[in-house]
């Protein structure tokens, strides 16, 4: 039974976040790796990409924010659906027991206002299938990684979500998109999305009509998904954009979980781009079966 959000902000203010945690531990079900990626995070500078993240907070599957040395967020405008309004400067609030990150305003694609070899890991949490040029914005990100710096990318699996009816996006045409040097008001994939995307798995999307016209706003929204991503086409874009994949963990509802390290020159994927991949006997998602 999900509790009410009014009684849970009750409860928290009365009791504290700490009994709160308590509380919820036992019931919550934490992604079996957890500890395993937190070994590989821990006390690393980090930057975020879109976040906070539930998912990698305390009451989420994968609450890594705690094994984090420090972590700074980037966002590509100071108000989004999603965060509401934000200010830059210290004011990342990421974990209740640690000190706030800087808050950064920049396209995902363009961190401008970040030298080269800034942090020791970057984390994005479904937050790159809401950009246009995604090998872009992973070349990007690599960028600011310092020499064997550390990526954690979160994806959703098309068959976990309002997606699951859309073609998977090939890598070819992500590759286009990078050559052609494709910007966030790129509307290709409009027809396509208004046709297939599953409007009852997302009932915040409203109506038709409001989502159509979301939709057509969403240089400012950013709520659409460009591309849409299996695991396969997920270790492929990773790998495409010079990353040595650790780690792959396709994870129940509509997750798609990479851990990967900034590789200077050709990374040896081989395994992890293989049919015989270990990811497609674990999957928990049809489309990553081998038929």
């Amino acid at each position: 039974m999900q509790v009410p959000k009014p009684i849970r902000t009750m409860a928290r203010r009365l009791l504290g976040p700490r009994v709160i945690e308590g509380l919820r531990r036992p019931f919550r079900k934490i992604h079996p790796e957890a500890n395993s990626y937190c070994v590989y995070l821990a006390g690393k500078r980090g930057l975020e990409i879109g976040g906070p993240s539930g998912i990698l907070g305390e009451e989420g599957p994968l609450p890594l924010y705690r094994a984090l040395g420090s972590l700074d967020n980037c966002l590509y405008s100071s108000r989004t659906i999603w965060t509401g309004s934000v200010q830059e400067g210290g004011t990342f609030v990421f974990h209740p027991r640690k000190p706030s990150g800087k808050q950064i305003i920049c396209e995902a694609s363009d961190l401008k206002p970040i030298p080269d070899a800034s942090y020791e890991c970057v984390l994005a949490s479904h937050c790159l299938e809401h950009v246009a040029n995604p090998l872009r914005a992973l070349g990007e990100w690599r960028r600011v990684l310092k020499a064997n710096g550390l990526l954690l990318l979160i994806l959703p699996h098309k068959d976990g979500t309002f997606d699951w009816r859309r073609p998977t996006t090939s890598i070819a045409h992500m590759v286009s998109d990078y050559e052609n040097d494709v910007g966030e008001d790129d509307l290709t994939h409009l027809p396509e999305i208004l046709e297939l995307h599953d409007l009852d798995r997302d009932k915040a999307a409203g109506s038709k009509e409001q989502f159509h016209l979301r939709c057509l706003d969403n240089v400012s929204s950013r709520a659409i998904h460009h591309h849409v991503f299996v695991t396969q086409t997920a270790v492929a874009l990773v790998d495409r954009a010079s990353f040595q994949i650790l780690r792959v963990d396709p994870y129940r509802p509509y997750h798609i979980i990479i851990l990967a390290r900034r590789c200077e020159g050709v990374p040896e994927n081989s395994t992890s781009l293989s049919r015989r991949a270990e990811f497609h006997r674990r999957s928990p998602f049809s489309s990553d079966r081998l038929r």
